[in-house]
Order: C-alpha cells, then structure tokens, then sequence
C-alpha cells in the first residue's frame, strides 16, 4: 500500500493542523506553541533529522508499506512549525537515538542494518517504555518518535485501512457498512446471515 501526500494531510487534520486545523479546539501543547519564543520560528527538520525518522518508521511501520519517506517529511516538517515545544522535544529524541546507535554500535541509527535497528530499540526498551515527555531516554523516544510516526500512519486513510479501520460500521460509507455486522460462523466454519 502506497502512502501519499493526501494520508499526511489526513493525518495533520486529525491533530488539528492543515485545512481544519481552526475548526478543531486548542489543546494544551498549542497554547505553549503560541508562547514560545521568535527563535521557534526558525526550528526546521533538518535531512539527518529527517533520513532517521524515516529509517525508523521503516522498522515500525508494516513492510507492505511504501513511500515511507515523503509521507513522514509530510508528516513531520508541519508538526514542527505550528507546535515548536513538540518539534524540539522531537528533534531532542532524535538526538538521544543517535547516541545510542553512536554508543553501542558505532554508526548513526540510520546507517545501520533494520535489524539492528530494531535490536536497538528493544535494547533501549523503547517497546515497554510509558510514553512520557519529560521522562528518561526510552521514554522520549517512546512519545516523540514511535508513537508519533505510528500515530501518523494510522490516523491516515491508507493506514487506517491497514488496521481495518477504513470505515468501521457506524460510520459513512453506506447503509450496508453499518447495517450488518461481522458474519458470523457455524461449527462447520459456513457462514451464516443473521436469522
């Protein structure tokens, strides 16, 4: 499944950015955006920033997907100039996964292997880690990077799709959607309608 640049501004819209970014209530984190200082203004993503986050969205995110790269600069590159506080907390974690490829492997995380990369995280125990944005190193990473890139995948069309969360019934997509449930299944494995 090939993710586009309208799955990105899917995404965005359901964090409130884009399009209908002023139809959505502010949050916390945009009412510290709006304080921040002129030099947040200038905060940008940089390529090595952006080469690691799709380095890591490539372990994360299911293998079938493809053009991962444009989606997460899509994804990313917005969410750093309308909320600075959580583009430097991103680009803060970015940093500490570097240090850690650096420490224990010798190489920037997006020169390693997937494997290793994925051995990496689970060595961090980024896979167990509460997300938490003032917490330790696994858990920044946990909130800023993992969790966010995931989000961004299933908050998008294609990715919600990939869940199968496309168009759960009760929700538009016509009256066959929401009308009939899952089928269901006799002992024999047959399908059966409702009776």
């Amino acid at each position: 499944m090939r993710l586009t640049r309208r799955d990105a501004l899917a995404a965005l819209s359901a964090v409130g950015m884009g399009s209908v970014a002023g139809c959505s209530a502010p949050d916390a984190d945009s009412e510290e955006d709006a304080t921040a200082s002129d030099a947040d203004a200038d905060l940008e993503l940089g390529e090595d920033d952006l080469e690691t986050l799709v380095a890591l969205a490539g372990v994360l995110y299911p293998s079938e997907v493809e053009n991962v790269g444009e989606f997460v600069a899509e994804w990313v590159r917005p969410r750093l100039r309308e909320r600075p506080e959580h583009g430097r907390g991103m680009l803060d974690a970015v940093g500490t996964l570097n240090e850690y490829a650096e420490s224990l492997e010798g190489a920037q995380y997006v020169d390693l292997d997937p494997e290793t990369r994925e051995e990496l995280l689970s060595y961090m125990a980024v896979d167990t880690a509460d997300p938490d944005p003032h917490g330790d190193d696994d858990e920044r990473v946990r909130y800023y990077l993992v969790n966010d890139l995931l989000f961004g995948l299933y908050a998008s069309p294609t990715g919600a799709s990939l869940a199968g969360l496309e168009n759960p019934p009760g929700y538009p997509g016509g009256t066959a959607s929401y009308q009939q449930g899952p089928a269901a299944t006799d002992n024999r494995g047959d399908q059966r309608g409702p009776e």
